[in-house]
């Protein structure tokens, strides 16, 4: 005959089991509820993807690189397991090195808003991402220059748009006082003078442009997704144009950077 205790001990394992488990969940969900910062994630893939937490704990995905396996997998290590909803998607340029990973990621999340630069496309892919979208009864945003879309506390600005071959979408995402440029389709275009802490630049072309200048950016992040019919021939020093800090996905792996509103910083996986 077993002892009363080892009776004890079996009819209660379950509840203890189970408690836990929501114990557990609950560190989870407090681990990553939102802190009211800013993270812009620049994910290491091919071709180029962002991954923005915005200051409300939401989720947008800019772009999505060319590996939906990788892009899927990187997602599945940022966002929180049971959180299967994106606030927006971002489509800068629909090509094979942004489209392939966020089409996929329709496939797993939910969508509340698309956003697009309006140029015409009839590729098999781009018809299969604008049918996923559509099944999903959301809309297709086509951002006009001037637009400024509320994410989560944080405010993206359209700058420029690009047009004929020269598709894509210039961008300025901000929070209080600080701010971050995404260029990775390397539209030059003629902007106002304003600081940014950070920009992400095609590594292909060359950062000495008028664009770069116009934001005298803190850091640089070097993006692999615009391809050039002559890529700069530049070293690393020749591009730190005004002393910023220079950053590549190929040498720091997943680059994220980081914003409370008033302070900026940037953490690397190596």
């Amino acid at each position: 005959m077993q002892p009363q205790s080892s009776h004890i001990v079996a009819r209660y394992r379950p509840l203890v089991i189970i408690a836990l488990l929501v114990g557990v969940l609950a560190f989870l969900a407090w681990y990553v509820r939102p802190d009211g910062k800013l993270k812009v994630m620049f994910l290491e893939t091919g071709g180029d993807a962002v991954l923005i937490q915005t200051p409300a704990g939401g989720y947008v995905l800019l772009d999505g690189g060319s590996d939906p396996a990788v892009l899927a997998a990187a997602l599945g290590q940022r966002m929180p397991f049971w959180l299967h909803t994106l606030d927006a998607v971002i489509l800068t340029a629909p090509d094979a090195a942004r489209l392939p990973g966020q089409a996929a990621a329709l496939t797993r999340y939910h969508l509340n808003q698309a956003i697009i630069a309006p140029a015409a496309h009839t590729s098999a892919l781009f018809i299969e991402w604008r049918r996923l979208v559509q099944a999903a009864d959301v809309p297709v945003h086509i951002a006009q220059t001037g637009e400024v879309f509320g994410l989560g506390g944080a405010q993206l600005r359209v700058l420029a748009l690009g047009s004929g071959k020269s598709a894509g979408m210039l961008l300025r995402l901000e929070y209080g006082a600080t701010s971050v440029v995404f260029d990775q389709n390397g539209l030059d275009s003629d902007v106002p003078q304003h600081q940014a802490n950070l920009l992400a630049f095609p590594w292909e072309l060359d950062p000495h442009a008028p664009v770069v200048s116009a934001f005298h950016p803190q850091a640089i992040v070097f993006t692999d997704g615009e391809q050039a019919a002559h890529p700069a021939e530049l070293t690393f020093r020749e591009r730190a144009i005004g002393g910023a800090r220079l950053y590549h996905e190929r040498l720091n792996g997943a680059i994220t950077w980081a914003t409370d509103g008033q302070q900026s910083w940037i953490t690397t996986e190596r």
